[in-house]
């Protein structure tokens, strides 16, 4: 009988993934040519008691039975860890079954003679043994048989990997989902060539695990064997372990397998015993049988059509071998410095502490392998990919030395950043829990002493601290006590706890009872009034007033009032002189744009961040039950889906109504008679009716050109030195160039746009005593331009002689009063002939209820010129055009009667009216003079051209009346009932 043998191979795996194969070969990998009663000793011993694959097992039972020959590769993980066996049948020599069944006893004799040693394999041979024979592929799933690694392998299964590049001597776990790359790789393991380019991609963000094409990886690889494959079905899991670098020279097209399933059997079948007959042949020659597979190169494939791939399979590649070196002292101490920053980073950084501590403990010659310790540096930083592929490509070691310590530089660095930051975390967590279990204890202690009480206790005895003193209406407490009751009851780690508390620090917070001591003075009041603010008698006579009547009642008292009026008049800062006056405190909010009910009534608790709304928040923030709330642009409030804000104010501004004003938060009845509500509107007419009806309503006009003066002078030139820091004795502003100033830059009814141009001439004041052009600057009339510019105003009037069909009428703005111009002409020659009716065309941007008073002057005009002139038939037949100008300006309003009826007149006769008149009015259809509004502003206007005359409707007399002397000095005044009357002032000549 043929002899059988056993052969043994021990694979230390328990640092599979973190060193390589050659490193762990050293220590444990030995080979062993056993004989049978070895087997069966083995077989005995304790190692198959500790082994979980009973495979094996069987596999020996029935060698020592049948006494076949087999094969045994052992791996093992360390002394103490689990045994990991794979079998595989092996023919060492030729026979069959029953040759080597019969023959038994011969064996033992022959073994008896002569005992036959086992043979030894040192690592050094390791590379250079061919004596295994493989009869059937390994299976799927298991460890790939050792084997002896060629040094020449030319043609290889190209494996993409991205972002880190597999070195010489290292392990790497790849997994392959790609079909055509998946049945390349199981037809290399069948053929028992389990070998592989391992190259990285150039694009980390390249998914495809086969590539286009060979630009889309680096040229330079890894040459690895595939030690473990696990067949998934759809997808194979790999370990393989680098051997060498090589170069990829040429793209490979492999020929594909045969598609017919009889050629395929046939072929396999000649295979099978071509491969017994090389078998038998080499088990007494000795040699490899090796099945080399047959490639065409990528030019040859035009020629096959029928072989194509999708991509890069397989490539021609050659070893690339590092340059010579010397072994000097720069490359000692390179390597040494390389050492030490791993032990360094081992240290630092627990994630390489057991792994690297024992691949330098392990026996490989590390520290003086220049080699070996560039490629383990490299591969142990977290390096960018395209940095560790630069160590892989480089072949002179001194300078991959030095590029593999410049990433580990760079590593530690990172370590040590990363050190500092985590003891600073920590020591801080540590002082915050050391902070917060103090905290704790000490509760614990002083409850214990009795000195405090818990957390809902605490809460509960400040709210109750709170309203001690105050006098709390009878349906509130009942609130905050049944609130009490239940904050009692809750976990103060509940969101509920949380709404009564924040609920409860409403309720107690609001002013229950308390009052500021009110100023009832009249002269102290009056006194404090005149020295913020200039004019504004109605609303400085309407405040003493009040502080009359609450003198006389003894108790302060609530009131709504309403300041309207154009911008820049000091409606909102005489508000806060009120208050002052008044010694309440002051609160301003503004309603414009607002469009929530929410804002003025609050949110219901029910939402989450409820609050209440802006009057209960004025309340606590003034902590008095009488403060002075200024609501300003009343006239500008919006409406929303979530309400109408006017009508909410329906009830908050009604006196009869406030005294119970219930906010949706509060839900309890709170008194606001003794809040005294300022509201600030420029017009009137958008404030709702209901609205306007529960307020008092201040007109507050605007000032002539003498007031703007006294304003200025008085506070606008005193604020603006303060702001700039020009004192007086530095810039002096005479009152020609302060005239000229409002008179040609400053024409609105306020005195904003005034107080604008005064800091600008203090700012450019100061700009030039800084550069030193002067040390001191007076402004005069001459020089005013230099400080301010143009002026915007060169003239008071668009007509200095007014002609035929051109009148002076008297308009209101919201800017305040200007004087507005109607134009009429003809459009084309009069034709009296063809007795053809007359046209009227207007033009001028005009609003529709001043086409109506056109159209009604116009009607008026006929019918009294057929008065005064019937043989006139200019206005029946004549084609008229009137027109307002300045037609970019939107102008409406009925007002315009009078004046548009005296031009068409005036057109109609063919002579001018009389020049510096002046008119307002609105017409009725029978032509009655009716009144309209905005009397000092048109008058200011009026005066500010140089008109001595001005005809106003006689129910106007009394507005004209409270106007200042200084306004009305000068002029010509006429009230008038009918058109008639006007008619007589402006053609004297013709009456």
């Amino acid at each position: 009988m043929a002899k059988a043998s056993m052969r043994f191979m021990f694979f230390d795996l328990s640092r599979f993934y973190s060193i390589s194969a050659k490193q762990t070969c050293s220590r444990n990998c030995q080979r062993y040519i056993l004989k049978q009663n070895d087997v069966r000793q083995y077989s005995n011993s304790s190692y198959r008691r500790h082994n979980p694959n009973r495979s094996v097992h069987r596999t020996l039972n029935n060698y020592i039975i049948n006494r076949k020959p087999v094969a045994i590769n052992l791996f093992s993980i360390g002394d103490n860890g689990p045994l990991w066996m794979c079998s595989r049948l092996y023919s060492s020599q030729s026979g069959n079954d029953g040759d080597s069944s019969s023959s038994s006893s011969g064996d033992d004799s022959d073994g008896g003679d002569k005992q036959e040693e086992p043979e030894v394999i040192r690592d050094g041979d390791m590379d250079k043994t061919h004596d295994i024979h493989v009869s059937r592929p390994p299976p799927m799933g298991a460890l790939v048989p050792p084997m002896t690694v060629p040094d020449l392998f030319p043609r290889l299964p190209v494996i993409a990997v991205h972002r880190n590049p597999l070195f010489p001597k290292f392990v790497k776990m790849i997994e392959v989902t790609d079909k055509s790359l998946v049945d390349l790789i199981r037809r290399k393991v069948k053929l028992n060539q389990p070998y592989a380019g391992i190259f990285l991609k150039k694009d980390d963000y390249n998914v495809d695990e086969v590539v286009k094409s060979l630009s889309d990886i680096y040229s330079v690889g890894t040459f690895a064997q595939i030690y473990e494959l696990q067949d998934l079905g759809s997808k194979l899991r790999m370990i393989v372990t680098g051997h060498r670098r090589i170069e990829i020279k040429e793209l490979l097209i492999e020929e594909s397998e045969p598609e017919n399933v009889e050629t395929e059997k046939e072929a396999n079948r000649g295979r099978k015993l071509k491969r017994k007959r090389r078998m038998m042949k080499d088990s007494e020659t000795g040699e490899e049988d090796v099945v080399k597979p047959s490639f065409i190169s990528e030019g040859d494939s035009s020629e096959s059509p029928e072989l194509q791939q999708a991509g890069v399979l397989m490539v021609e590649v050659e070893n690339v071998a590092h340059e010579a070196f010397k072994n000097t002292e720069e490359v000692k101490a390179t390597t040494a410095e390389v050492v030490k920053t791993i032990r360094d980073i081992v240290q630092m950084n627990p994630l390489y502490r057991e792994s690297v501590a024992q691949m330098i403990q392990s026996g490989q010659r590390v520290i003086d392998n220049p080699v070996y310790l560039s490629d383990l540096g490299a591969a142990l930083t977290g390096a960018e990919a395209h940095e560790q592929q630069e160590v892989l490509e480089e072949t002179n070691i001194p300078k991959r030395l030095m590029l593999a310590l410049s990433l580990l530089k760079r590593d530690y660095e990172l370590s040590k950043i990363q050190q500092r930051i985590g003891k600073e975390v920590e020591q801080k967590v540590q002082q915050q829990q050391r902070k917060y279990l103090l905290q704790e204890q000490m509760k614990v202690i002083k409850k214990e002493l009795g000195i405090e009480k818990d957390d809902k206790e605490t809460i509960v005895e400040k709210f109750r601290e709170r309203i001690k003193e105050k006098v709390v209406p009878l349906q509130a407490s009942e609130v905050i006590e049944e609130e009490f009751n239940k904050l009692g009851f809750l976990d103060p780690h509940s969101s509920e706890f949380n709404i009564t508390r924040n609920y409860l620090d409403w309720l107690t917070s609001m002013p229950w009872g308390v009052h500021s001591q009110e100023n009832l003075e009249l002269n102290k009041a009056k006194e404090v009034l005149e020295e913020d603010h200039y004019g504004m008698d109605d609303v400085k006579k309407r405040i003493l007033e009040f502080i009359a009547v609450s003198q006389l009642k003894g108790s302060t008292q609530g009131k709504i009032l309403c300041f309207y009026g154009p911008p820049g008049v000091g409606k909102t800062s005489i508000a806060k002189s009120i208050a002052k006056a008044l010694n309440r405190e002051y609160f301003r909010f503004s309603v414009g744009g607002m469009s929530d009910v929410a804002e003025i009534k609050g949110h219901r608790r029910t939402y989450i961040g409820a609050m209440p709304g802006k009057i209960i928040q004025s309340l606590k923030k003034t902590k008095t039950e009488n403060p002075l709330i200024l609501m300003d642009e009343v006239d500008k409030m919006g409406r929303g889906w979530q309400g109408d804000p006017s009508s909410a104010l329906l009830e908050l501004l009604d006196p009869e109504q406030n005294s119970n004003f219930l906010d949706h938060y509060l839900d309890v009845p709170v008194d606001l008679s003794k809040v005294l509500f300022i509201t600030t509107a420029n017009v009137t007419d958008t404030i709702p009716e209901p609205l306007r009806d529960r307020m008092e309503m201040i007109d507050i006009s605007g000032y002539v050109a003498e007031e703007k003066l006294a304003i200025a002078e008085k506070y606008l030139v005193p604020q603006a030195q303060n702001l700039s820091g020009v004192g007086a004795e530095k810039l002096v502003i005479s009152a020609d160039a302060m005239t000229i100033l409002i008179k040609q830059y400053c024409r609105e009814s306020g005195v904003r746009h005034l107080q604008k141009q005064i800091e600008k001439i203090h700012r450019k004041a100061a700009y030039k005593l800084v550069e030193g052009e002067s040390s001191k600057i007076t402004v005069s009339p001459e020089n005013l331009p230099d400080f301010v510019g143009k002026a915007l105003f060169t003239h008071d009037r668009l007509y200095d002689m007014m002609p035929p069909g051109v009148v002076m009428g008297l308009a209101w703005t919201s800017m305040g009063g200007s004087t507005l111009f109607i134009e009429t002409t003809l459009k084309r020659p009069l034709d009296l002939e063809t007795k053809e009716s007359g046209s009227l065309e207007i033009t001028g941007h005009l609003g529709d209820v001043m086409k109506e008073s056109t159209q009604i002057a116009y009607t008026v005009s006929k019918s009294f010129l057929m008065e005064v002139d019937a043989s006139n038939q200019f206005l029946h037949h004549g084609h008229i055009h009137l027109h307002v100008p300045e037609g970019a300006t939107p102008k409406d309003g009925p007002s315009a009667g009078c004046t548009i009826v005296t031009a068409l007149l005036s057109l109609a006769k063919g002579m001018p009216i009389r020049q510096n008149v002046a008119m307002t009015g609105e017409v009725s259809l029978t032509g009655k003079v009716l009144p309209v509004g905005g009397i000092k502003e048109k008058t200011i206007a009026a005066k500010r051209v140089g008109v001595n005359c001005i005809i106003l409707p006689s129910e106007n007399r009394k507005d004209y009346s409270d106007l200042p002397a200084f306004i009305t000095d000068g002029l010509e005044v006429h009230f008038v009932e009918k058109y008639r009357e006007v008619y007589d002032i402006v053609f004297p000549n013709n009456s």
